[in-house]
């Protein structure tokens, strides 16, 4: 008879923890979010964090660490099942922005064995894996330009804008 007074008792512990840990984390979380990774060809994106968080309502969603601590990305969880909370579950937290550079490939472990995050998308296909495909399955936008304002050096490098070629008739 005791095991299952147990057991209600752990959830009733856990499901406290959680509920103190968002009562504690909920002036660290953010209402908006600035994305200014790409700035040099795109204006920054603002992310309406807040209502995503309203529309979602489980930041594991998004987050594969979420502030509690749990992980739920079941291929880090192989590892990382008892990493506990951590200050940062901000996609840069894990995702490199440049991933080929030469501290992000020594710091992923891809120059000498154990090989370890091989399959850890850089920042740009994190963002964009998780946002369109969340957006495409809610029917939400997903053309570029619904969330990156090119700037003058986009239209510059992709040749729009005033740097568009001028059509000549033959």
């Amino acid at each position: 008879m005791r095991r299952p007074r147990t057991k209600l008792f752990l959830s009733i512990i856990t499901a406290l923890t959680i509920l103190v840990a968002a009562i504690c984390f909920a002036d660290a979380i953010p209402e908006q979010i600035t994305i200014n990774k790409i700035q040099k060809y795109y204006d920054p994106v603002v992310f309406n964090h807040g209502n995503h968080i309203s529309a979602l309502q489980d930041c594991s969603l998004c987050h594969h660490h979420t502030a509690d601590g749990q992980v739920s990305n079941q291929n880090c969880v192989r590892c990382h099942k008892n990493s506990g909370a951590q200050p940062v579950v901000g996609c840069q937290g894990c995702h490199a922005a440049d991933p080929f550079s030469s501290t992000a490939i020594k710091q992923m472990g891809r120059q000498q064995p154990p090989v370890y995050h091989r399959d850890q998308p850089g920042l740009k296909a994190a963002y964009h894996q998780q946002c369109l495909g969340c957006h495409q399955e809610m029917g939400m936008p997903t053309d570029c330009q619904d969330c990156h304002a090119r700037n003058d050096s986009g239209d510059a490098l992709f040749k729009s804008g005033k740097y568009a070629p001028v059509k000549t008739r033959p």
